[in-house]
């Protein structure tokens, strides 16, 4: 069995499209893969199937039910916040411990193939004292990271990286994928980043013309796992 969590150096850098990009591809090497996505954010009931969990049950291959939503997706909030803020303003609260629970649960009980995927960037707030770093040790799971190639991702990718690595947290790759509009050529923020992570493989996602959601530098990422 492997478990993989999901991380970035932020958020909306494309955690949920590379997590979904895998498990299709995996899927249709006829591995059994599972996937959870504990903590959702900005999420509209009204349009479950467009929101992270709906996607990645879409990879799985089943319907954004209300059910699914909830075994993929326990702690879902409506504001497009980090997770403290959003769950203050409905009252509520993550519990750290319960999250941890869940995500160790499901771990224990995999097959073969579970990806975790986090929350907006390793420093995220989950709740008043914990950040998604602190999950991330807790669980100790082998981690993928996705940045972006926009300008300013080589000190905050490596500032990531350092983090990671003073909890002995390992890295199995980095994902750069590519920023719309960014300055910064992909190619020359991969072969930077590459000086720096080396062994830790880089992969690189240019960006798909619209509609596509097949990318095929997924197969390299896949193989780093």
């Amino acid at each position: 069995m492997t478990a993989v969590f999901v991380t970035a150096t932020g958020t909306d850098i494309g955690k949920t499209f590379v997590a979904a990009s895998l498990i299709r591809h995996w899927r249709a090497a006829g591995r059994t893969v599972e996937a959870l996505k504990p903590v959702a954010s900005g999420f509209d009931p009204a349009s479950a199937a467009a929101s992270d969990p709906g996607v990645l049950l879409a990879a799985l291959g089943r319907a954004a039910t209300h059910d699914d939503i909830e075994r993929m997706a326990p702690w879902r909030f409506f504001a497009p916040l980090s997770p403290d803020m959003a769950a203050q303003r409905e009252g509520r609260a993550i519990d750290f411990g319960a999250l941890v629970a869940h995500s160790r649960a499901a771990i224990e009980g995999a097959k073969d193939l579970l990806l975790i995927e986090g929350i907006g960037g390793i420093m995220v707030p989950l709740d008043d004292s914990h950040t998604v770093l602190d999950w991330m040790t807790a669980l100790n799971i082998p981690l993928l990271v996705v940045t972006g190639s926009y300008l300013g991702s080589l000190s905050h990718t490596l500032t990531c990286l350092d983090a990671l690595a003073r909890r002995n947290l390992t890295v199995k790759a980095l994902v750069v994928n590519e920023t719309p509009g960014a300055t910064v050529a992909l190619v020359e923020t991969a072969r930077t980043l590459t000086r720096f992570v080396a062994p830790v493989p880089v992969v690189t996602l240019p960006r798909l013309p619209s509609g596509e959601t097949s990318h095929p530098a997924i197969a390299k990422l896949a193989a780093a796992f």
